[in-house]
């Protein structure tokens, strides 16, 4: 949880963890059986136990990495770092990060796709559990790839919405009054928030696709 190991990583073998902590292989298998079933990391036999990377279990959607979609698509991916300060939670645009105190890094940025507006990403993150951020360079990971990256979580939270460009208009070039594709996310570690981004595609260049199967 801390974020010492990332998504990929190894963690020690069981015997490894016996002679660390001074306790019986039952108790590190019972532990780390735990952390399987948690979705945490993933156990492969005669290799090792590695840390995952979380998925939000839902059959609609899961936690998007911009930059890897517009590669996908055979498109030349950049970020645009419009405005970065660091705000208080007791302020107004820190609202939807929904804390009660502490310092957050807020950050206005547009994704590009071969060099036009793909998408306006408006983020906030709690400084308490990623003081990392600070010292981020955004312009070479992008805040979601960097996160997903750095930083483990637990819980989601999604929200779909559509409205109007609005003050988005110029940074994606459209008109004020152009449908737009809203998608707000909350993550959490635990108890801990971690990140509210509020992220604004244009209607007409984004659709949004779920493909599952019956379980009966």
């Amino acid at each position: 949880m801390s974020g010492a190991l990332r998504p990929g990583d190894r963690i020690p073998f069981e015997h490894e963890l016996m002679a660390e902590y001074g306790c019986a292989r039952m108790t590190v298998n019972k532990a780390l059986s735990a952390l399987a079933s948690a979705g945490l990391i993933a156990r492969q036999r005669r290799r090792g136990s590695f840390v995952t990377r979380p998925r939000i279990h839902m059959a609609a959607l899961r936690i998007p990495d911009i930059r890897e979609e517009i590669e996908k698509r055979g498109h030349v991916y950049a970020l645009r770092l419009v405005t970065r300060s660091v705000l208080g939670a007791d302020s107004p645009s820190a609202a939807p990060l929904r804390l009660s105190h502490g310092k957050l890094l807020s950050l206005r940025c547009v994704h590009l796709a071969d060099a036009r507006p793909y998408a306006v990403e408006e983020r906030l993150i709690n400084l308490a559990a990623v003081p990392d951020a600070m010292d981020a360079d955004f312009a070479i990971d992008p805040p979601g790839s960097w996160l997903l990256a750095h930083v483990p979580w637990t819980e989601a939270e999604h929200r779909i919405t559509a409205a109007p460009a609005g003050d988005t208009a110029i940074l994606l070039e459209l008109d004020t009054d152009k449908p737009c594709l809203v998608l707000e996310r909350w993550t959490w570690r635990e108890a801990e928030t971690i990140t509210y981004v509020r992220t604004i595609f244009d209607g007409d260049s984004f659709d949004l696709t779920a493909h599952f199967a019956s379980q009966g």
